[in-house]
């Protein structure tokens, strides 16, 4: 990773500040804040209510998830319904330091996160915002659930419940408790509609897209693309490839995927063999070495990677840098890795979200459903009925809640049943006339 950027977490004040890069930058932070709010509408509109009501009136927050303008919107958000909110990053790659800036310096709410920190003063981090003894936690991967019960089981007894935003950790939390170590409820925000649907599916879709371009500025239209994973995220990057003109290969292990795949017009084959045909390749399966030593084996030189999954772990770099004899950095967010064969493989983002590393992720108009839905899952949290211990999805009337919002902010009106078909979808009686 990144050479460490910032000071280290040395006194009080710094600690009930947070960390950031550069204090200085809280201006033009403010700014990539002000400018997400005006396509967050949702979000602003619960804003408003919950600065009225208070509803999350002392309850201590911690949040670990991807510093960017959109996720301060949310915690703005939770500050205004009453609640005392750190927050940490949840990728090294993914922060944006203006935005952590102004989340510090501006308004007031610890943030500890600097674009390109290192493992280590990425786990320094996540501590520093565990350390304020939350009742709620908020993860986009799980690695602040992970922490609470591995390393700081002493704050357990203060914790409440969570909220999780990604699909990677939601599989996370689902394991821990098939093993029956869950030690308390949490919400997964990503199984929401209006968060799969549209967040999983048309911002990875686009902001996939985005990052490649931006970090090499290379034509789409007419390139064999290899999309690993055909869930939400994978169906978005495999549609926004094709309308650019991409010729898209699917691999999938699930035969129910592959078929819709299939289905949906694009080719599907075992990545042993799209390995050798594929120009550009994205992982977004949240699995482990999706892209591995077979695969580097038989692919063309020249051949680009990335990876939309959340962790930096779907491209087997260890076996790859095993592979190369120099590595070189041709531009930001691009190296080379020469193999000892000859052949030449780019990665992008060192093989960590494409979207967020070279580029800003998810555009703000698909990240206000998913806040939209972080916030009243809080709220709902808080103020709702005791849960067990156990991985919840998001209760129907929030999810019904933020599509009425949303489609009220974009002018759109619907229908509603009458009374006599109400009735009709509630019988059993009627039947053929």
């Amino acid at each position: 990773m990144g050479s460490r950027k910032g000071t280290r977490l040395t006194t009080t004040q710094d600690t009930n500040k947070g960390d950031v890069a550069d204090p200085s930058q809280a201006a033009a932070g403010v700014r990539r804040i002000e400018w997400a709010a005006r396509e967050m509408p949702v979000l602003r509109s619960i804003r408003e209510r919950f600065a009225a009501t208070k509803p999350l009136a002392g309850i201590r927050i911690a949040a670990c998830l991807h510093v960017t303008s959109e996720t301060a919107n949310l915690m703005l958000t939770l500050k205004d319904g009453g609640a005392d909110v750190r927050l940490a990053a949840s990728n090294p790659l993914s922060t944006q330091d203006e935005v952590a800036a102004a989340l510090a310096y501006e308004y007031g709410i610890p943030t500890f996160a600097i674009r390109g920190e290192s493992n280590e003063t990425y786990f320094e981090h996540l501590n520093a915002a565990a350390a304020h003894r939350p009742q709620i936690t908020m993860d986009d991967g799980a690695d602040m659930v992970a922490l609470i019960h591995t390393q700081r089981t002493d704050l357990l007894a203060d914790v409440v419940a969570g909220t999780e935003e990604t699909t990677t950790g939601v599989v996370r939390l689902r394991a821990l408790a098939d093993e029956g170590k869950l030690a308390y409820p949490i919400i997964a925000v990503n199984e929401a509609d209006t968060k799969h649907f549209f967040d999983n599916r048309y911002g990875t879709g686009q902001s996939t897209l985005d990052g490649i371009t931006r970090a090499t500025n290379i034509l789409l239209a007419g390139k064999t693309m290899v999309v690993c994973g055909y869930g939400w995220c994978g169906k978005g990057v495999a549609s926004r490839a094709r309308g650019m003109g991409a010729q898209v290969i699917v691999t999938e292990v699930q035969p129910v995927r592959a078929l819709e795949a299939v289905m949906d017009g694009f080719r599907v084959m075992p990545i042993a063999e799209a390995a050798k045909s594929g120009d550009i390749f994205v992982t977004v399966t949240g699995d482990i070495n999706v892209i591995d030593t077979p695969s580097f084996d038989v692919m063309k030189s020249g051949v680009v990677l990335a990876n939309s999954g959340h962790f930096d772990a779907e491209i087997n770099l260890v076996a790859l840098n095993g592979m190369t004899e120099a590595k070189r950095t041709l531009r930001d967010n691009v190296e080379e890795y020469s193999l000892t064969d000859g052949r030449k493989i780019v990665v992008l983002a060192e093989g960590r979200l494409v979207n967020l590393g070279a580029a800003e992720g998810h555009p703000a108009s698909v990240m206000d459903m998913s806040f939209a839905n972080q916030a009243l899952c809080t709220e709902h949290l808080v103020l709702g009925p005791k849960l067990e211990n156990g991985v919840y999805i998001v209760p129907r009337e929030i999810d019904d809640d933020v599509a009425r919002l949303k489609l009220a902010a974009m002018a759109v009106n619907i229908d509603t049943l009458t009374d006599e078909q109400d009735h009709y979808l509630h019988s059993w009686e009627l039947g053929t006339h």
